[in-house]
């Protein structure tokens, strides 16, 4: 490259549970700059689970990143041309990666859900999620099995 990589941005915890990874999540969410309903839909969203997290006996935040966990994949498949034919190479996901592609295949996925509000669409979607079931979950899986389908063009990686 010729430009040196641009600094990393520093996330500001969010202002109820002090954690990053919220105010990552409510980045994602958050629709022409209105960031204050999105925290009101992610909140409402973990107000909808608390219930069902007690029950597993364990706080809001734990059970948002248990779903957001299962929905993170570690491999994905990236096209690359060699000798005028196009493989699809399995590689690995960087942290920072594996974090966005869980947090934007959540948002996604509950957009497209049916319901009334975003916060009931987003909560089926989390609890769906940290029961390995889902719509965000299934696409992982399907990341997952293309590169293992594709796990003999290993040796292309880049």
């Amino acid at each position: 490259m010729r430009k040196a990589t641009p600094k990393k941005r520093v996330l500001l915890p969010d202002p109820k549970f002090g954690d990053t990874l919220v105010t990552q999540f409510v980045n994602n969410l958050m629709v022409d700059g209105k960031k204050s309903i999105a925290f009101t839909i992610l909140y409402d969203a973990l107000d909808r689970i608390n219930d069902k997290a007690e029950k597993e006996g364990k706080p809001v935040l734990e059970y948002f990143k248990k779903a957001l966990e299962n929905i993170t994949p570690t491999v994905e498949v990236k096209s690359r041309r060699v000798g005028g034919a196009t493989f699809q190479v399995p590689t690995e996901i960087r942290p920072e990666r594996k974090a966005s592609l869980a947090i934007k295949n959540m948002i996604l996925y509950s957009r497209k859900r049916s319901g009334h509000s975003m916060a009931e669409k987003l909560s089926a979607e989390i609890v769906a999620a940290y029961n390995n079931e889902g719509a965000a979950y299934k696409r992982k899986e399907d990341m997952h099995k293309m590169a293992e389908a594709n796990r003999a063009f290993a040796h292309f990686r880049f």
